[in-house]
């Protein structure tokens, strides 16, 4: 038997939260290049439309639902129109997040509460619902997008450290509970990758990035897609309750 996984995913349905954009997208084209079916939710429509488009492009099939996944009724109308589209879900990955930076002492209480709401409590709420239809199934995986933040802290992003920190933990404890109905749950801790985000830093912050990366470079969205395309795959069906950190070496 070969170690290639490029049968894996054909035919197999996938859920991208925050698939519109960035690492997201990246994620949900790769999946869909090796023939999956892919739904993507966000909340920017027309990005939505443009992601869904590509997917196409890419080989798989696709599906994009507008849903804010702090709201459980738009979680589970993903759930619904998923289900009613191909009938199952086989892969799950939590990508939707947000930042809101400050040093603590002028942090405000609803950017706290913002961060910790998307970052932890949607995911716990997309993992849920799509945990009962995977029980049924008693096959899945679930992917959860953390940060090296959520290991070693970041100053300035207390809210978002705690937020990632939480969902490794969160990782940890659902793949005990879902471990003996054939369900793996792991998490992918992305480094710094070239995003919008890290385009508009100037190049000494840059710099100085690169001179705690032993890699020496930046990631690309691609190596975040990579890692869950490994722990989606069957080489990975003896993994579970693990982070993988995507960080060139930096943790």
């Amino acid at each position: 038997m070969g170690y290639e996984f490029s049968d894996d995913f054909r035919g197999k349905v996938v859920i991208v939260t925050g698939g519109a954009r960035g690492i997201g997208r990246e994620i949900a084209l790769a999946f869909a290049s090796y023939g999956a079916k892919v739904a993507i939710c966000d909340l920017n429509e027309e990005a939505l439309k443009e992601s869904a488009q590509d997917i196409e492009k890419s080989g798989g099939e696709s599906l994009f639902v507008i849903a804010n996944v702090v709201d459980d009724k738009d979680v589970q109308s993903v759930i619904d129109k998923v289900v009613d589209k191909w009938g199952r879900v086989d892969i799950l990955v939590n990508n939707a997040g947000i930042t809101r930076d400050n040093l603590l002492l002028r942090m405000k209480e609803e950017d706290w509460d913002a961060v910790l709401a998307v970052n932890l409590k949607g995911i716990f709420l997309m993992t849920r619902s799509v945990a009962k239809v995977m029980v049924k199934q008693r096959s899945g995986k679930i992917i959860n997008i953390a940060s090296v933040v959520g290991v070693m802290g970041n100053v300035g992003q207390a809210n978002y450290s705690a937020s990632k920190g939480g969902v490794i933990a969160f990782t940890k404890t659902v793949a005990k509970e879902l471990a003996s109905r054939g369900i793996n749950v792991n998490a992918v801790a992305p480094g710094f990758i070239k995003t919008k985000m890290t385009e508009v830093l100037s190049e000494e912050v840059k710099k100085r990035l690169m001179d705690n990366i032993p890699l020496r470079r930046l990631g690309e969205p691609r190596d975040v897609a990579n890692a869950c395309l490994f722990l989606a795959s069957s080489l990975a069906d003896y993994i579970t309750g693990q982070t993988i950190l995507v960080d060139g070496g930096m943790v």
